[in-house]
């Protein structure tokens, strides 16, 4: 169970971060991901720039980034793959995807500020699951004018710059909100060139291809609960008193010039 608590009891139930000057706060989280293995989740909010972090390390060496940005109302999603080095890949591989934030994916950051948990070494599973979502990410976003999109942008995708991708529905609500439409490049399409497969039927590493990328969040704080009280009158309230918690999955579709920056596609 992860009960909220009063801001001037915080102090005492989670331990605090300093990260550029602003006082984050951690909570930990056990979870077991698809492939069976146990992983430790980490959740920071920073109630002051309005923002949720939520990070973890795959069993292969791949780290994960979710950033819920609720001022500028996107989230972002980083990705860093262990590279081949025996296929000519660099050290690790950089991914991000943006797009934006719905109201019902995730608590707001002063609420997860507020969380305590109960029994740290459990396990957790989500209450809700809620299946995999499909993005087609047909638009590049230029690395150095995307800070428009979000104030996070720069230090999140500072190992992606070229590696940047959004959904072309995404931009048209930007575009309405003023932000300038050079940063988006519309990226080759399938139906728009015939000869461009799937990543995993590619069998020559230097062609182009669509590549996908899978990964699931196995617990985000997802929505709060509410509990009923009775005052002296007998008039009754509400107030919150938890959160759901929910899985979530993303699966990722993107233009990539060569296959050899997809090779992970060849395992699914």
């Amino acid at each position: 169970m992860f009960p909220l608590v009063l801001p001037r009891k915080l102090w005492l139930l989670l331990p605090m971060l300093w990260c550029c000057q602003t006082s984050l706060a951690e909570l930990k989280v056990r979870v077991r991901l698809e492939d069976g293995q146990i992983t430790e989740e980490s959740l920071q909010a920073d109630s002051d720039r309005d923002c949720i972090y939520l990070e973890f390390r795959k069993a292969d060496g791949t780290f994960i980034t979710y950033l819920a940005d609720f001022k500028q109302e996107v989230k972002i999603f980083r990705i860093l793959i262990l590279g081949e080095l025996e296929r000519g890949q660099s050290q690790f591989q950089g991914l991000c995807f943006i797009t934006q934030l719905q109201s019902n994916e995730i608590i707001p950051s002063e609420s997860m500020a507020k969380l305590r948990q109960k029994n740290p070494h459990t396990v957790r599973q989500a209450e809700e699951m809620r299946g995999t979502e499909s993005l087609q990410m047909e638009v590049a976003v230029n690395f150095t004018k995307g800070i428009q999109l979000s104030s996070h942008l720069h230090n999140i995708c500072s190992e992606a710059k070229e590696a940047i991708y959004t959904r072309q529905e995404d931009v048209r609500a930007w575009l309405k909100k003023g932000v300038d439409g050079s940063m988006f490049e519309i990226l080759p399409q399938s139906n728009s060139l015939p000869v461009l497969h799937p990543c995993k039927l590619c069998s020559q590493d230097w062609k182009p291809c669509i590549c996908s990328y899978r990964l699931s969040l196995e617990w985000i704080p997802c929505s709060l609960k509410y509990c009923k009280n009775r005052d002296s009158s007998g008039k009754t309230t509400s107030y919150k008193c938890g959160i759901r918690s929910c899985q979530k999955g993303y699966s990722f579709h993107f233009y990539v010039p060569q296959k050899q920056l997809c090779l992970w596609d060849e395992e699914t």
